[in-house]
């Protein structure tokens, strides 16, 4: 038994070891065509050439675009809405103070100025420009500021500064303002969505009579009846009430026009009455008008006429020649009874230019020329913001002193300092404009 395994492992062995040996065989062979096959051809011998080849040209680097410059924008302040353009730069208000801001602007909302005052007001006013450090969005500066457009004859510049001005719904003041304006414009229907929308304050008299006209304008005279007889008891006011009276019941005689605010004026269109009949209050006079307000006029005819040629030459935006100037110097010794006049007048045309020179400097002690009225502090305010060519705080300050004097315009000493100042600034056609209004005012 033991033989047989043994002869069959040994003819096992026989036919296996041949074929490992072919396929050991054939796995060595492949493997060196592998590696041949790896092996980079030989090179291709080729003749040599006279001239190198040129070196391929440096790769264009395209050219870095420039750099962005970002720039943050200052957050929409009180003065940044403009009214209308005015020329101004947006350098307006640097420097100005905030304290004179607040000082100033509740004047010109109430108080009647001069016509070349009233015209400072609203170029100054109307002009979109970031507002003095500490001022930000204070809503009671814009509605200031609307409230002074409006009552210095520019309704359309209040109208364009509230329509983009938020919170008039939670500000009393804003939303007079923005009532007001509407009314001027003939809009019943936005202003009486401004009083039914506001949240506080609502029971001062204005809104009352407001709500009542609203009332009575959609028909609800019960209501309109009840609201009047409230505001009537708050607040009695005659001329309201004749026109109201009316306008609730449809019969009796409303009378004449009233022509002192945005609400008479909407009532009395209402009623059918003659608006152009009455003297209206300078922001209903430019409400009925058309346009943007002009600046004032001066005829030189108006003028005196040892004046007149500096008239012509201020009025035509020339400067003042030195003869102009010399026809308003001998008139100080032409009239000794009179000095004051002459003195005045040469003052005024002074302070417009470089006429302050060597010929007159010897007489200006004996230029007997009243003092004005501003404060002392006052006035070196104005002439310092006059020398740092501080263009919105000097007009400021001129106009304070222009609310004090009322519609006459300052006295003759503060409107010397004023025409010096303005035209230092570079507000060369108020100052002018100050200048004529003084000449014109002379006796």
């Amino acid at each position: 038994m033991t033989q047989i395994l043994r002869r069959s492992l040994r003819l096992a062995l026989m036919v296996v070891a041949p074929i490992l040996a072919l396929a050991l065989a054939l796995a060595s062979a492949g493997a060196g065509r592998a590696q041949d096959a790896a092996q980079p051809p030989p090179p291709i011998a080729t003749a040599p050439s006279e001239t190198p080849p040129a070196p391929p040209p440096p790769a264009q680097t395209a050219p870095r675009p420039p750099g962005v410059e970002v720039t943050t924008l200052a957050a929409p302040d009180a003065f940044t809405t403009p009214g209308r353009d005015t020329g101004l730069p947006a350098t307006l208000w640097r420097g100005a103070s905030a304290k004179t801001v607040k000082a100033v602007l509740p004047l010109l909302a109430t108080k009647t100025l001069s016509p070349a005052g009233a015209a400072l007001a609203r170029r100054v006013l109307a002009t979109g420009a970031p507002g003095p450090a500490g001022i930000g969005d204070d809503p009671g500066v814009v509605a200031a500021r609307a409230e002074a457009l409006l009552v210095q004859g520019d309704p359309r510049a209040a109208a364009a500064i509230l329509s983009r001005a938020p919170g008039i719904d939670r500000n009393a003041d804003l939303a007079h303002a923005a009532a007001e304006s509407a009314l001027l414009a003939g809009d019943d229907a936005r202003a009486c969505t401004v009083a039914q929308g506001l949240g506080s304050g609502r029971d001062d008299v204005y809104w009352l009579r407001l709500r009542t006209y609203c009332q009575a304008l959609a028909g609800h005279t019960d209501q309109a009846q009840l609201t009047f007889d409230l505001a009537q008891t708050q607040a009695r006011d005659p001329v309201f009430g004749r026109l109201m009276s009316a306008k609730i019941s449809g019969v009796g005689n409303p009378g004449a026009a009233s022509l002192r605010n945005g609400l008479d004026l909407a009532l009395s269109r209402s009623l059918g009455l003659d608006v152009d009949a009455g003297k209206p209050a300078p922001e209903v006079a430019a409400a009925l008008s058309k346009g943007d307000p002009e600046p004032p006029t001066f005829d030189p005819a108006a003028f005196g006429p040892d004046i007149a040629p500096a008239v012509q030459q201020i009025v035509d935006g020339k400067p003042v020649t030195y003869g102009a100037f010399m026809s308003v110097m001998n008139g100080i010794a032409n009239t000794p009874k009179a000095p004051n006049r002459a003195a005045s007048a040469a003052l005024l045309i002074m302070a417009l230019g470089d006429l302050s020179a060597a010929n007159a400097s010897d007489q200006l002690e004996d230029w007997a020329v009243p003092e004005g009225r501003a404060p002392v502090g006052r006035n070196i305010a104005l002439d310092a913001a006059a020398d740092r060519k501080l263009a919105g705080e000097a007009a400021l300050l001129a106009l304070w002193a222009c609310a004090d004097a009322g519609p006459a315009g300052p006295a003759i000493g503060d409107r010397i300092r004023i025409v010096r100042a303005l035209h230092l600034v570079g507000l060369e056609p108020e100052a002018r404009a100050f200048a004529l209004e003084g000449l014109l005012s002379l006796k």
